[in-house]
């Protein structure tokens, strides 16, 4: 079975070759050139990019032609093809990957809409390459990626708005009055539509960072054994200040910290603070 993934994902191409899997990049354009997310330009160079630019990011997904050609290509050695991706929530990724899919002969491919992003999506992507390499059945594979799915949460906070607001991902969160107003919004990832609701706001975006700790607390209980991976947008600082909140609440087994990617980093802006985290109970046990 070939794997097919997003750059949304945040896996380096490094690690991908290492796991087996196929990363379709999606694009993103600052000061009018555009750059492959995860191949041509680094997180640090973007967030310093973006900072000095005049205009907002633009974005766009991968094309079905080009899924297509990934897909056919990958036909050719093995026609059975699990492909992973960004929620569809957020991006028009995974609609682009069904179109092509449909179009394609004489191949057997699954599509998976993550519902989540960045470390959320790419904690699926792995545990599917080690089944792939363990040789579990597709059936176990797709059980187990749905655990993986259902026992994860992501919430983040960032200090300025302006970027959610311009990409039209905030709007039913009232993110123009949010940002007038100097609030800070802590902001969860729905495991129902993969888009983003804030479950909490305060006024700086220091309370913001120790409060997600609070609402990983609503959805498990204060104390679990959790694994957790931060994320965050070039501020290390934040990272840390999050980790230690946590570490207060939970028994927490932590992954490195992810650097959010350019596709996703072009609607947040640099000092994104977040974090992907599940009971240890409720996730699956992976070859």
């Amino acid at each position: 079975m070939k794997i097919v993934t997003d750059s949304g994902a945040d896996i380096t191409q490094a690690e991908c070759r290492e796991l087996g899997v196929t990363m379709v990049p999606l694009k993103v354009e600052v000061n009018g050139k555009s750059y492959q997310s995860g191949v041509d330009i680094t997180p640090d160079q973007f967030y310093d990019m973006m900072d000095a630019s005049p205009t907002m990011p633009i974005t766009s997904t991968p094309s079905v032609g080009e899924f297509a050609a990934v897909y056919e290509a990958l036909a050719k050695e093995d026609p059975d093809i699990l492909s992973i991706h960004l929620s569809s929530g957020l991006s028009g990724t995974f609609n682009a990957a069904v179109q092509a899919a449909s179009e394609v002969k004489g191949a057997s491919i699954h599509l998976i809409d993550t519902l989540t992003l960045s470390a959320g999506t790419a904690w699926q992507v792995r545990a599917a390459a080690e089944m792939v390499k363990a040789n579990l059945s597709k059936e176990n594979i797709l059980a187990k990626l749905r655990q993986i799915q259902d026992a994860s949460s992501c919430f983040f906070t960032l200090p300025d708005l302006k970027y959610l607001i311009a990409g039209g991902r905030i709007s039913h969160l009232k993110g123009l009055l949010a940002s007038l107003l100097g609030i800070k919004p802590v902001i969860e990832v729905s495991k129902k539509d993969g888009k983003y609701y804030d479950v909490g706001k305060k006024r700086s975006f220091q309370k913001a960072i120790e409060s997600i700790a609070e609402s990983i607390g609503s959805v498990i209980p204060v104390g679990s054994r959790i694994q957790a991976q931060l994320v965050t947008a070039s501020n290390p600082s934040g990272a840390e200040l999050l980790k230690q909140a946590m570490d207060k609440s939970f028994n927490v087994e932590w992954l490195p910290v992810v650097t959010l990617g350019t596709a996703l980093g072009a609607h947040t802006g640099r000092g994104l603070v977040g974090v992907i985290c599940a009971s240890m109970a409720a996730l699956p046990t992976i070859p």
